[in-house]
This record gives C-alpha cells, sequence and structure tokens, in this order.
C-alpha cells in the first residue's frame, strides 16, 4: 500500500468545507487537477452510496471513475472508496483551527509500483485538488 498525505488550512468553518464536498454541483467545479472538469452520472452521498463520473481533461480525453462513499461524518470526515482502476482509498478529514479548518487528504493506493510510478504527478494533482476547494469555498463565502 501506498500512502499519499496532504494538509491545506482553509479559511472556512468545517460546516463550509464539507458543503463544497457535500454539494454534487459544487464538488464537480473544484474535484480534479487543474484544467479537468466534470460530468456527475450518478451521486449518492451517503455511506455506501455510488458516485460515478467522468472526468474531461484538458487534453480532450475522457476518463471513467467509479467511487463508493464508505463513510460520511458531517462537518468532519468523508472516506471514499475508487473501485475502478487504479484501486485506492481517499480518506479526507476535516478539523476546526483558530484560522478556519485544516483539510488532510489521506491517500491508499493498492497498487504499490503503480503509485511510486506515478508519485509526482499524483501528489500534484492532489495539491491542485485543494487548491481547487479553497476557491471553491472562498467563492462560496462572497
Amino acid at each position: 500500500m501506498s500512502t499519499f498525505l496532504h494538509k491545506r488550512e482553509i479559511a472556512a468553518t468545517a460546516a463550509e468545507v464539507f458543503a463544497a464536498i457535500a454539494d454534487p454541483s459544487r464538488l464537480a467545479r473544484w474535484w480534479g487537477p487543474e484544467g479537468f472538469t466534470n460530468t456527475f452520472a450518478t451521486f449518492e452521498f451517503r455511506p455506501g452510496g455510488a458516485w460515478q463520473f467522468t472526468m474531461h481533461g484538458p487534453d480532450g480525453k475522457d476518463y471513467w471513475n467509479e467511487s463508493v462513499f464508505v463513510e460520511i461524518v458531517p462537518d468532519e470526515l468523508v472516506r471514499i472508496r475508487h473501485v475502478c482502476l487504479p484501486l485506492f482509498e481517499a480518506v479526507i478529514t476535516l478539523a476546526a483551527t483558530g484560522a478556519g479548518t485544516l483539510v488532510t487528504w489521506r491517500g491508499e493506493f493498492e497498487d504499490e509500483v503503480f503509485a511510486e510510478q506515478m508519485r509526482a504527478c499524483l501528489e500534484s494533482a492532489n495539491e491542485q485538488n485543494l487548491d481547487r476547494l479553497e476557491r471553491e469555498v472562498a467563492r462560496a463565502r462572497g
């Protein structure tokens, strides 16, 4: 198992950050690296719920994704299992800080060889994801 860990403090409450994850129209705006857009086919935001979507890359390619929401604790945690290749689990935790919310993004990939070969790309993509989340939360705050 290969693990990726990213943290970002966002100047907003945990409820505001969680809302950007729980609302499919908002999630579609920020999920993925810079330049990607999303079309959701299924979004069942509940434990055991399916999440099926296509990420549209800036290169014009489409990337199908299938995930399951494993665990959801409002304003605290979202655990997602990606059930098509590459297999991984993402755990997003939210913790209040003096300046807002610390978002911790932990990804665990089953295929260590794939993860290590793609580490630089995946780490950059995760940071871009957090950049986009931060902008989405700021946009909603006005």
